[in-house]
């Protein structure tokens, strides 16, 4: 490849500085400046940009995109809701677990009686419709709802899952205690809760779980249960 460098200066060797015997530089010696020469470059293409459209054009090719619909989603065929609730346990309260009072030496303490079953369900079916949570549409700062028996809440949500068209499919509930053991109790929980939803006992179902000493769960300090419920339009 040709160089664009037509003389190249040669270094003498008498500018070179001397070495002295350990390998040092002497410092009066002068040392030559060695000019900077640029290399020319091979002139190269310029890639092909395309010229920016005019906005009149833009505009027009975005009128030709499809517009979003204003017609509503058809109905979901099913819906899935999730539930979570826990509550401390304090002495003086009942222990109310879907609708049953259990014997134990404490109780929820909450606004209402406190059922963590019962308000994990409604929680549930709300979400699985899209609706605000059990807090907002029975906040516990109103005064009608202090000590109110949460059946009435488990009414108002399955009057809202007819209203909109759905019945219950299944439902599977967990509760999580480290005290009492709940199997002596579990079928009579299991069938008032089938009662209260009017769904056939098939379709419900309970479990429940210790915490393993573990936290305030497993201290006998609160309690929490999990739902999901899965609705299916009717």
């Amino acid at each position: 490849m040709a160089s664009s460098l037509s003389f190249i200066p040669s270094i003498p060797s008498t500018a070179i500085a001397p070495r002295g015997r350990r390998g040092h530089c002497f410092f009066g010696a002068l040392s030559p400046v060695l000019p900077f020469f640029l290399l020319s470059q091979s002139s190269r293409p310029l890639p092909n940009f395309r010229p920016a459209a005019p906005v009149s054009a833009l505009l027009a090719e975005q009128e030709t995109f499809p517009k979003p619909t204003t017609t509503p989603p058809p109905s979901l065929p099913f819906r899935v809701g999730h539930g979570f609730d826990l509550h401390r346990l304090e002495p003086g309260y009942p222990l109310i677990i879907g609708g049953i009072k259990i014997p134990h030496d404490r109780g929820c303490e909450a606004h209402s009686d406190g059922d963590v079953l019962l308000h994990c369900v409604v929680d549930a079916i709300l979400g699985a419709l899209g609706l605000p949570d059990i807090g907002q549409i029975f906040p516990d700062n109103d005064p009608k709802w202090k000590g109110a028996a949460s059946s009435v809440f488990i009414k108002e949500a399955v009057r809202l899952m007819h209203e909109s068209g759905y019945e219950l499919g299944n439902l599977d509930a967990t509760l999580i205690l480290q005290k009492p053991k709940l199997s002596p109790h579990k079928e009579t929980i299991r069938a008032n809760l089938c009662k209260l939803l009017g769904a056939d006992p098939s379709a419900v179902n309970l479990k429940a779980k210790t915490h393993e000493k573990v936290d305030s769960l497993g201290e006998n300090r609160s309690i929490a249960a999990h739902t999901v419920v899965l609705l299916m339009r009717k």
